[in-house]
Protein backbone atom coordinates (compact mmCIF):
# COMPACT_ATOMS: atom_id res chain seq x y z
CA UNK A 1 0.00 0.00 0.00
CA UNK A 2 3.11 2.12 0.69
CA UNK A 3 4.24 2.15 -2.75
CA UNK A 4 1.24 3.87 -4.30
CA UNK A 5 1.53 7.24 -3.18
CA UNK A 6 5.00 7.07 -3.99
CA UNK A 7 4.05 5.63 -7.38
CA UNK A 8 1.38 8.33 -7.81
CA UNK A 9 4.26 10.72 -6.89
CA UNK A 10 6.97 9.58 -9.52
CA UNK A 11 4.13 9.34 -11.73
CA UNK A 12 3.74 13.93 -11.97
CA UNK A 13 5.90 15.46 -14.40
CA UNK A 14 8.57 17.62 -13.20
CA UNK A 15 6.18 20.76 -13.51
CA UNK A 16 3.63 19.53 -11.63
CA UNK A 17 6.33 18.14 -8.49
CA UNK A 18 7.54 21.79 -8.68
CA UNK A 19 4.23 23.44 -8.27
CA UNK A 20 2.80 21.23 -5.84
CA UNK A 21 6.52 21.43 -3.54
CA UNK A 22 6.76 25.35 -3.90
CA UNK A 23 3.33 25.50 -2.66
CA UNK A 24 3.68 23.15 -0.03
CA UNK A 25 6.91 25.17 1.05
CA UNK A 26 5.13 28.12 1.30
CA UNK A 27 2.07 26.77 3.38
CA UNK A 28 4.29 25.43 5.84
CA UNK A 29 6.56 28.37 6.15
CA UNK A 30 3.56 30.24 7.47
CA UNK A 31 1.97 27.27 8.79
CA UNK A 32 4.84 26.58 11.37
CA UNK A 33 5.42 30.59 11.97
CA UNK A 34 1.93 30.84 13.45
CA UNK A 35 2.19 27.31 15.41
CA UNK A 36 5.56 28.51 17.38
CA UNK A 37 3.32 31.59 18.26
CA UNK A 38 4.90 34.50 16.44
CA UNK A 39 1.66 35.58 15.20
CA UNK A 40 -1.56 35.94 17.52
CA UNK A 41 -4.46 34.69 14.83
CA UNK A 42 -6.87 36.11 17.07
CA UNK A 43 -5.75 39.63 17.62
CA UNK A 44 -4.39 39.86 13.92
CA UNK A 45 -6.31 42.40 11.58
CA UNK A 46 -8.81 41.21 9.47
CA UNK A 47 -6.57 42.24 5.99
CA UNK A 48 -3.80 39.49 7.31
CA UNK A 49 -6.36 36.63 6.89
CA UNK A 50 -8.23 38.02 3.77
CA UNK A 51 -4.60 37.90 2.46
CA UNK A 52 -4.02 34.29 3.50
CA UNK A 53 -7.32 33.32 2.05
CA UNK A 54 -6.30 34.91 -1.37
CA UNK A 55 -2.93 33.35 -1.13
CA UNK A 56 -4.15 30.19 -0.52
CA UNK A 57 -7.26 30.48 -3.40
CA UNK A 58 -4.32 30.96 -5.28
CA UNK A 59 -2.05 28.25 -4.77
CA UNK A 60 -4.53 25.48 -4.69
CA UNK A 61 -5.62 27.11 -8.22
CA UNK A 62 -1.42 26.88 -9.13
CA UNK A 63 -1.39 23.39 -8.30
CA UNK A 64 -4.58 22.27 -10.06
CA UNK A 65 -4.00 24.10 -13.05
CA UNK A 66 -0.61 21.83 -13.05
CA UNK A 67 -2.52 19.23 -12.80
CA UNK A 68 -5.12 19.28 -15.17
CA UNK A 69 -2.46 20.32 -17.77
CA UNK A 70 -0.66 17.29 -17.28
CA UNK A 71 -3.60 14.58 -17.36
CA UNK A 72 -5.04 16.26 -20.46
CA UNK A 73 -7.46 18.60 -19.10
CA UNK A 74 -6.75 21.69 -20.98
CA UNK A 75 -10.07 22.57 -21.87
CA UNK A 76 -10.56 23.29 -18.10
CA UNK A 77 -7.28 24.29 -17.38
CA UNK A 78 -7.82 27.56 -20.29
CA UNK A 79 -11.29 27.96 -18.83
CA UNK A 80 -9.59 28.46 -14.84
CA UNK A 81 -6.58 30.52 -16.60
CA UNK A 82 -8.86 33.25 -16.72
CA UNK A 83 -10.06 32.85 -13.13
CA UNK A 84 -5.69 32.78 -12.66
CA UNK A 85 -5.70 36.11 -14.63
CA UNK A 86 -8.46 37.69 -12.43
CA UNK A 87 -7.12 36.84 -9.01
CA UNK A 88 -3.76 38.87 -9.78
CA UNK A 89 -5.22 41.90 -8.93
CA UNK A 90 -6.63 40.67 -5.89
CA UNK A 91 -3.49 39.14 -5.42
CA UNK A 92 -1.39 42.59 -5.72
CA UNK A 93 -4.06 44.80 -3.65
CA UNK A 94 -4.16 42.30 -0.86
CA UNK A 95 -0.33 42.32 -0.66
CA UNK A 96 -0.53 46.46 -0.56
CA UNK A 97 -3.07 46.39 1.79
CA UNK A 98 -1.55 43.95 4.50
CA UNK A 99 1.76 46.08 4.08
CA UNK A 100 -0.15 49.15 4.75
CA UNK A 101 -1.74 48.03 7.60
CA UNK A 102 1.16 46.56 9.06
CA UNK A 103 2.93 49.39 9.03
CA UNK A 104 0.23 52.11 9.89
CA UNK A 105 0.25 49.23 13.38
CA UNK A 106 4.03 48.85 13.57
CA UNK A 107 3.54 44.95 13.16
CA UNK A 108 6.23 44.53 10.41
CA UNK A 109 9.16 42.49 11.47
CA UNK A 110 11.38 44.11 14.10
CA UNK A 111 14.19 43.47 11.50
CA UNK A 112 12.95 45.29 8.88
CA UNK A 113 12.86 49.22 8.55
CA UNK A 114 9.60 50.67 7.41
CA UNK A 115 11.10 51.56 4.11
CA UNK A 116 12.52 47.79 3.64
CA UNK A 117 8.98 46.75 4.51
CA UNK A 118 7.49 48.86 2.16
CA UNK A 119 9.52 48.08 -0.72
CA UNK A 120 10.14 44.12 -0.42
CA UNK A 121 6.04 44.16 -0.54
CA UNK A 122 5.63 46.24 -3.40
CA UNK A 123 8.80 45.45 -5.59
CA UNK A 124 7.73 41.23 -5.08
CA UNK A 125 3.93 42.18 -5.97
CA UNK A 126 4.97 44.05 -9.01
CA UNK A 127 7.43 41.20 -10.43
CA UNK A 128 5.17 38.59 -9.30
CA UNK A 129 2.13 40.29 -11.21
CA UNK A 130 4.45 40.78 -14.32
CA UNK A 131 5.48 37.16 -14.43
CA UNK A 132 2.13 36.53 -14.75
CA UNK A 133 1.15 38.74 -17.15
CA UNK A 134 3.48 37.47 -19.30
CA UNK A 135 2.84 33.92 -18.66
CA UNK A 136 -0.75 34.45 -19.95
CA UNK A 137 0.59 36.17 -22.81
CA UNK A 138 2.31 32.99 -23.62
CA UNK A 139 -0.31 30.82 -22.79
CA UNK A 140 0.05 29.01 -26.54
CA UNK A 141 4.03 28.81 -25.70
CA UNK A 142 3.44 25.68 -22.72
CA UNK A 143 7.06 26.12 -22.67
CA UNK A 144 7.23 29.61 -21.90
CA UNK A 145 3.79 29.49 -19.68
CA UNK A 146 4.96 26.92 -17.25
CA UNK A 147 8.68 28.43 -16.52
CA UNK A 148 7.60 31.94 -16.23
CA UNK A 149 4.17 30.56 -13.49
CA UNK A 150 7.22 28.94 -11.79
CA UNK A 151 8.93 32.33 -11.71
CA UNK A 152 6.28 34.01 -10.31
CA UNK A 153 5.17 30.97 -7.24
CA UNK A 154 9.69 31.25 -6.98
CA UNK A 155 8.89 34.98 -6.27
CA UNK A 156 6.27 34.41 -3.53
CA UNK A 157 8.69 31.96 -1.38
CA UNK A 158 10.58 35.04 -0.20
CA UNK A 159 7.87 36.18 2.73
CA UNK A 160 8.27 32.02 3.30
CA UNK A 161 11.74 32.00 3.85
CA UNK A 162 11.93 34.98 6.12
CA UNK A 163 9.51 32.83 8.12
CA UNK A 164 11.88 29.84 8.08
CA UNK A 165 15.28 31.48 8.30
CA UNK A 166 16.47 33.02 11.78
CA UNK A 167 16.36 36.36 10.33
CA UNK A 168 16.75 38.60 13.96
CA UNK A 169 20.51 36.81 13.65
CA UNK A 170 21.61 36.57 10.50
CA UNK A 171 20.99 40.10 9.91
CA UNK A 172 22.18 41.87 7.50
CA UNK A 173 22.77 38.33 4.95
CA UNK A 174 19.40 37.18 5.39
CA UNK A 175 18.23 38.69 2.26
CA UNK A 176 20.98 37.55 0.21
CA UNK A 177 20.60 34.21 2.29
CA UNK A 178 16.96 34.11 0.82
CA UNK A 179 18.05 34.59 -2.63
CA UNK A 180 20.52 32.07 -2.51
CA UNK A 181 17.96 29.83 -2.05
CA UNK A 182 15.69 31.46 -4.47
CA UNK A 183 17.90 31.31 -7.07
CA UNK A 184 18.86 27.50 -5.38
CA UNK A 185 14.48 26.81 -6.63
CA UNK A 186 15.55 28.43 -10.10
CA UNK A 187 18.37 26.00 -10.53
CA UNK A 188 15.62 23.52 -10.45
CA UNK A 189 14.56 24.46 -13.72
CA UNK A 190 17.73 25.41 -14.99
CA UNK A 191 18.98 21.93 -14.62
CA UNK A 192 15.16 20.60 -16.13
CA UNK A 193 16.44 22.57 -18.97
CA UNK A 194 19.55 21.67 -20.07
CA UNK A 195 18.74 17.44 -19.63
CA UNK A 196 15.84 18.07 -21.36
CA UNK A 197 16.21 21.21 -23.80
CA UNK A 198 20.49 20.59 -23.95
CA UNK A 199 20.12 24.43 -22.74
CA UNK A 200 19.01 26.94 -20.97
CA UNK A 201 15.27 28.24 -21.61
CA UNK A 202 14.22 32.22 -22.32
CA UNK A 203 12.18 32.34 -19.16
CA UNK A 204 13.83 30.38 -17.02
CA UNK A 205 16.42 33.27 -17.49
CA UNK A 206 13.83 35.69 -17.09
CA UNK A 207 12.54 33.94 -14.18
CA UNK A 208 16.35 34.29 -12.82
CA UNK A 209 16.61 38.04 -13.36
CA UNK A 210 13.36 38.32 -11.39
CA UNK A 211 14.40 37.24 -8.47
CA UNK A 212 17.57 38.74 -8.93
CA UNK A 213 16.04 42.36 -9.36
CA UNK A 214 13.24 41.86 -6.66
CA UNK A 215 16.62 41.82 -3.77
CA UNK A 216 18.36 44.41 -5.58
CA UNK A 217 15.56 46.92 -6.20
CA UNK A 218 14.61 46.28 -2.73
CA UNK A 219 17.80 47.13 -0.91
CA UNK A 220 18.62 50.39 -3.52
CA UNK A 221 14.44 51.58 -2.44
CA UNK A 222 15.16 50.86 0.76
CA UNK A 223 17.78 53.36 1.35
CA UNK A 224 16.18 55.87 -0.99
CA UNK A 225 15.43 59.39 1.10
CA UNK A 226 12.09 59.66 -0.64
CA UNK A 227 10.73 55.84 0.03
CA UNK A 228 12.38 56.53 2.93
CA UNK A 229 9.83 59.60 3.96
CA UNK A 230 6.57 57.36 2.46
CA UNK A 231 7.56 54.80 4.33
CA UNK A 232 7.59 56.79 7.56
CA UNK A 233 4.42 58.78 6.57
CA UNK A 234 2.57 55.73 6.08
CA UNK A 235 3.98 54.60 9.57
CA UNK A 236 2.61 57.75 11.25
CA UNK A 237 -0.44 57.58 9.43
Amino acid sequence: MATLPRARFAALSFWQKMAIGLSLFIVFAFGQFALRGFVDVGKAPPIMHVHGLVMLAWLGLLVTQALLAGRGGLSIHRRLGWASAAMVPLMVASMSALCFTALRLQIQPPFFTPAYFLATVHVGAALFALLVVLAITHRRQPDWHRRLMLGSTILLTDPALGRVLPMPLIVPWGEWLSLAIQLGFVALILRHDRRTLGHVHPATSAAAMAVLLSHVLTELLAITPVWIDLAMRISAA
